[in-house]
């Protein structure tokens, strides 16, 4: 199925049959990324009486509890409510449209000299360009397909410079999406610099924005515009496991 779609006055051509998933599958266990010290991912059968919900257990129907920390677990998506004590701080509030250019870019991994790995502002500048839509997508280098079950906690991995959330906050982006545990250093006393800066946490808030952190890009994704179809669960919480998904645009 092909749909035509408008981009800076010009019109191009999508085929939603060719989906680029950029989320991570989650499983149960430890084959997962996972930061900030989160459970495992835990996927139980539920047992009642004579009940088996597992078919290989000799059960009808398979009838499994899911166990997840969002933030901890794999790709997810985060609003403002992650940083806010306002109840209406839910992903379920500020996520409401599902669709949306976005640019992808590829980054090195810099170091700082207390041995800090980090995203430079430089770096950023000079690939993100004169066309910045609505949403971004950072891929890191180097990109080793271990990131779809990196153990990050206690780690200190690598963050943005928050300079880049800022400029992105400034140009209107609504969407950060990156291959990082936390666009902030993993313990930086509350800080949160990045995270603030993109929603504007200090003035007024913007609550249509997103970050989605733990994603993967394979390499043969190439760098570019391409329409982004982000996907959450109904599940009112500051953040949920997500979906993203990528489709290449042709101009017409």
């Amino acid at each position: 199925m092909k749909i035509e779609i408008s981009y800076n006055n010009k019109k191009y051509r999508c085929d939603l049959n060719k989906p680029l998933d950029i989320s991570i599958p989650l499983k149960n266990g430890n084959q997962n990324p996972n930061c900030f010290w989160a459970d495992p991912v835990k996927i139980e059968t539920i047992k009642v009486g004579d009940f088996v919900g597992s078919i290989e257990e000799g059960g009808n129907v398979n009838y499994k509890k899911l166990t997840i920390t969002p933030h901890g677990n794999g790709t997810h998506t985060e609003c403002y409510g992650h940083i806010s004590a306002d109840k209406e701080g839910l992903i379920t509030n500020c996520l409401t449209k599902f669709h949306v250019m976005a640019k992808l870019i590829t980054l090195p991994i810099s170091k700082k000299s207390n041995d800090d790995q980090y995203i430079s502002f430089k770096s950023f500048k000079e690939k993100i360009g004169n066309d910045v839509p609505k949403a971004v997508v950072i891929r890191t280098f180097p990109n080793e397909s271990d990131k779809n079950n990196r153990q990050y906690s206690g780690t200190n991995p690598p963050y943005l410079d928050a300079e880049i959330t800022k400029f992105l906050c400034d140009m209107g982006v609504n969407h950060l999406l990156v291959d990082l545990p936390s666009v902030d250093r993993e313990e930086d006393g509350g800080v949160l610099s990045a995270h603030k800066n993109f929603w504007d946490i200090d003035n007024i808030p913007k609550t249509s924005n997103t970050i989605t952190e733990l994603i993967y890009v394979e390499d043969k994704i190439q760098d570019g515009i391409y329409l982004l179809n982000l996907q959450i669960p109904s599940i009112s919480l500051d953040a949920v496991p997500s979906k993203p998904v990528l489709y290449k645009i042709e101009l017409i």
